[in-house]
């Protein structure tokens, strides 16, 4: 198996394991997850990074059962215990808003825009708590509130386009927290917001995490909002796991030549004037064709005739675990600088 594996009694919120995803296309199957595994357990906060394609949204977008009908799925997903992909519509439906709950990359997309946000966040409650319109929707105030969004008595009945997008991914974030879900997922919930809102944005999906007491699973390209916000992160590259650990642990000592390129990619407040950002050579592979053992071998400086014929699984290295046949240089490397 390749994943996260955990020593820890209790059982996940979302343990996912050996999960394959692959959509056929005219020219053969794109590969855009492969047996990758991860746990997320109550009140703990998961970052799932990586650049554009390497299958951290598909992930979670199986987990929720949100895929198309023609994308071939396999391995194992559980909902404290129970196996979601053995689900019927009708139970999956259950499990979402209730249990599960999701917040977009693009509010303006994810929301109505013929009805007002208060109406929409309202009709979610109805559905799963069975309670009359006038209740419903001083829970849609409420939860405006909750998330900072001013005047709420009235903004409640304004439709999306008269929000900012910053307003209108808070009132995404609103819904999503509407039934107190015991898990909730953020997939690039800063995408195309400025500096300032974004740094909003994650404190109010860690205020709302707390009022809730949900797990929380960021899907991200911006390890800035991993180092705010994250307990424990997972790098993906080329649908598969390239590193795990302790969020502080990997920002300080990653032991994947792939972390490491992106920790040197960003910049840093702490960093001597005039350092210059290291950009990671090439791009990553075709799905359609991932190359033959480690996918990250043709953008990486450590690479040895050995990254290109066997896959690296994840092994210990360090307080991490990393799929890297090199990680352990890695690893030191980092503790040298």
């Amino acid at each position: 198996m390749t994943g996260q594996t955990s020593s820890r009694a209790e059982i996940p919120v979302l343990s996912v394991r050996d999960l394959e995803v692959a959509f056929p296309t005219p020219d053969g199957d794109v590969q855009a997850v492969r047996s990758v595994g991860w746990d997320v357990y109550e009140g703990e906060v998961l970052a799932i990074a990586g650049e554009s394609g390497s299958g951290k949204s598909v992930s979670v977008m199986a987990a929720m059962g949100l895929l198309p009908a023609t994308a071939q799925v396999s391995g194992s997903i559980a909902y404290r215990g129970r196996d979601v992909l053995a689900m019927s519509d009708k139970d999956l439906e259950r499990l979402r808003g209730s249990s599960i709950s999701m917040v977009f990359q693009d509010p303006m997309t994810s929301l109505n825009p013929v009805m007002a946000v208060g109406a929409q966040i309202a009709e979610g409650v109805r559905i799963h708590q069975r309670v009359n319109s006038r209740t419903a929707r001083s829970k849609a105030v409420e939860l405006l509130d909750l998330v900072g969004i001013p005047n709420p008595g009235q903004r409640v009945d304004s439709y999306p386009h008269e929000l900012s997008g910053g307003m209108r991914q808070r009132a995404m974030i609103a819904m999503a927290i509407a039934n107190d879900p015991d898990l909730l997922i953020a997939d690039e919930p800063t995408t195309a917001l400025d500096v300032t809102i974004q740094a909003q944005v994650i404190d109010v999906l860690e205020r709302a995490r707390e009022a809730t007491g949900s797990a929380l699973v960021i899907i991200t390209h911006d390890l800035g909002v991993v180092a705010r916000i994250a307990h424990r992160i997972l790098v993906m590259y080329a649908g598969r796991a390239a590193e795990t650990g302790m969020a502080d642990g990997v920002f300080e000592r990653p032991s994947h030549p792939y972390t490491a390129g992106l920790l040197g990619s960003i910049p840093r407040l702490d960093a001597p004037k005039g350092t210059r950002l290291i950009p990671i050579d090439g791009a990553p592979p075709s799905m359609l064709a991932p190359p033959p053992g480690c996918a990250f071998a043709p953008r990486c400086p450590r690479a040895t005739p050995l990254c290109s014929q066997e896959i690296p699984e994840l092994r210990p290295i360090g307080n991490q675990q990393s799929a890297c046949h090199h990680g352990e240089d890695q690893y030191n490397e980092d503790e040298d600088v």
